[in-house]
């Protein structure tokens, strides 16, 4: 399938976006809301949880249901206050040494005057720092779409998955298009040119795993299993093992050699 195909299925309109991960992969989840400083961000939803039986915090982007969700939760892109909420419960999650699950579905983080004027540079900037040490197993899952920033901010893990049919790029396709070629119509050449597809990804080693898409409660029940074997692996190893690993994990990154 060309990867202009994959970016349509990666945001077809009904495809499940976090909430649904959240609902059907872990039980008695508790959301936990706000970033303590200024206010809740309802395009991240953020908690803690059952999985099989252990205890994990899971961040996830929520694009929305209906249409008014979706504009509640301003189609999965979000604030800083969004990114500092994640963060919170990432520490959180390391003083009580929980695994932190991240499920990634954005088209990029907020871009509006707002969120800048609150700092949205450095409230990413800060997740990448603070992710690149933290003492507790980190998997994410890309679920969707993961634009730029906005996708890597909750992205900073010892394990980077993706569906089969989820995108992963530096820049929507119709970003680069009017930067390349000043012609957005241009996306299903920019969408070859970003190699944004998981078997492009897995090939480059920017992610360890492509999961198969199949019937959504089969998937769960897939990605539930997984993450089961992947957080008792990562359990087994010391912090300091963990964070020498998954810093050299992303220094290898867009290192080639002739």
């Amino acid at each position: 399938m060309d990867p202009y195909k994959r970016l349509q299925l990666a945001r077809k309109n009904g495809r499940p976006s976090g909430r649904f991960y959240i609902e059907n992969i872990l039980t008695d989840f508790v959301e936990l809301h706000g970033d303590r400083r200024y206010a809740d961000d309802p395009a991240i939803m953020a908690g803690v949880g059952l999985l099989s039986g252990h205890p994990v915090t899971v961040i996830a982007h929520e694009k929305g249901g209906d249409i008014r969700d979706k504009a509640h939760r301003n189609f999965g892109s979000a604030n800083p206050e969004g990114y500092r909420k994640a963060l919170r419960q990432m520490k959180l999650a390391e003083k009580f040494g929980r695994p932190v699950l991240c499920i990634v579905d954005t088209a990029g983080a907020f871009a509006g005057m707002g969120a800048e004027e609150r700092g949205q540079g450095q409230a990413i900037a800060e997740n990448l720092m603070e992710m690149m040490t933290l003492k507790v197993p980190v998997v994410s899952v890309f679920v969707g779409e993961g634009g730029s920033g906005g996708a890597l901010a909750l992205a900073v893990a010892d394990e980077v998955w993706m569906l089969e049919n989820a995108v992963y790029s530096v820049i929507s396709p119709e970003g680069c298009a009017s930067i390349l070629w000043k012609d957005a119509s241009k996306v299903k050449e920019a969408c070859s040119c970003l190699k944004m597809t998981a078997e492009d990804l897995l090939e480059m080693g920017v992610i360890e795993k492509v999961i198969p898409e199949t019937q959504p409660e089969t998937l769960c029940e897939t990605l539930k299993a997984q993450l089961d074997m992947a957080f008792s692996a990562l359990s087994a190893m010391t912090p300091e093992e963990r964070c020498e690993k998954r810093y050299a994990r992303f220094r290898r990154l867009g290192v080639f050699g002739e």
